[in-house]
């Protein structure tokens, strides 16, 4: 005799089959809720569009990797502080910087050393000598005033010799060409907007050598918890460096929009910049390589400077400083 509840009774268990099977699952997931994705902060900069171009190409996946656009790093320090982000493409300078404010970072990947890419643009023609009384345009962050004391120092004056105009990287280029400064501190790409404006080069980075280094860093507490979106992110701006060295025209015709310069031009505003290759990054980033003995340098000129108010002890200043571990294994460039 047909059974009417037999099928019912069948599909019941095959429902809780399904259940169990599901539960099962999550529990060899963890049954934990996803990760969110790893929010990183970003001004607009030539090393620093290597993540951008890395997500347009698909090397870094969006819901693992957020990249967040900034006007100023100072606005991403902030971000950081608040915990509005986990890591951002910052110097080093600015890295000291956040941990003397108790906001611990973690450098991952080094993305390059400024060798002119960071300059100081007068309107006319002048000497250093001539910079005593000028109106002097420069971002309130650490690093437009170590290019400010490195001028400084070499034109032999004090701070309170100038006339300093609030400003930013992205709006140098305004700034300069509406002469509301006499001198501008800048950064590439708006450096050779400004260039090509008439600006005369009165400094550059190439006078101060291996102070100014643009970093990956990440908030050191957050570094377990985001392992796997952090390597991703590195490798895929190792490999969005690695596309540029070998199809640099179709990588600047990517690029030039961001930078705000047409794809021509974005090759010289990488010009003033010492990109490091894999293995040299690696030897950077030992616990006694190179970016622990700049944050030690570093931290003397800040102090000379009064952008840091104390000496951090060494557990401030470079303990958990440098994280190799995420970098991609091989040798290549």
């Amino acid at each position: 005799m047909h059974n009417p509840w037999a099928g019912r009774g069948l599909r019941r268990r095959q429902c809780l089959q399904l259940l169990l099977g599901s539960a099962a699952g999550m529990a060899l997931s963890g049954c934990s809720d996803p990760v969110p994705a790893l929010r990183v902060g970003s001004i607009v900069f030539p090393t620093y569009e290597y993540a951008f171009l890395a997500r347009e190409l698909g090397f870094i996946d969006a819901e693992h990797v957020r990249l967040v656009e900034y006007a100023a790093t100072t606005n991403a320090l902030s971000a950081l502080a608040a915990g509005q982000i986990e890591a951002a493409q910052l110097t080093l300078d600015e890295v000291i910087t956040a941990r003397a404010a108790g906001i611990g970072l973690s450098v991952v990947l080094v993305l390059d050393v400024s060798a002119g890419s960071d300059a100081v643009y007068a309107r006319h023609p002048m000497t250093l000598a001539e910079l005593a009384g000028k109106r002097v345009a420069l971002e309130e962050g650490a690093t437009g005033a170590l290019l400010l004391d490195g001028l400084l120092r070499a034109a032999r004056l004090s701070v309170d010799q100038i006339r300093k105009v609030p400003s930013t990287l992205a709006l140098s280029g305004g700034v300069f060409k509406r002469d509301e400064a006499d001198v501008v501190v800048t950064a590439e790409p708006w450096a050779s907007q400004i260039e090509r404006e008439g600006g005369f080069r009165l400094f550059d980075s190439r006078q101060i050598p291996d102070r100014i280094i643009d970093v990956l860093a990440v908030r050191t507490a957050s570094i377990d918890s985001y392992g796997p979106a952090i390597r991703e992110l590195v490798a895929g701006i190792v490999k969005a460096r690695r596309l540029h060295l070998t199809e640099p025209a179709g990588v600047a015709e990517k690029m030039s929009s961001r930078l705000q310069l047409q794809a021509s031009q974005v090759e010289q505003a990488f010009a003033g910049l010492k990109i490091p290759t894999l293995p040299e990054i690696r030897s950077m980033l030992e616990p006694d390589g190179q970016i622990v003995v700049a944050a030690q340098a570093l931290q003397e000129v800040m102090l000379a400077s009064d952008l840091l108010s104390r000496k951090l002890p060494k557990t401030a200043l470079v303990d958990a400083l440098v994280d190799a571990r995420f970098l991609p294994i091989g040798d290549g460039v």
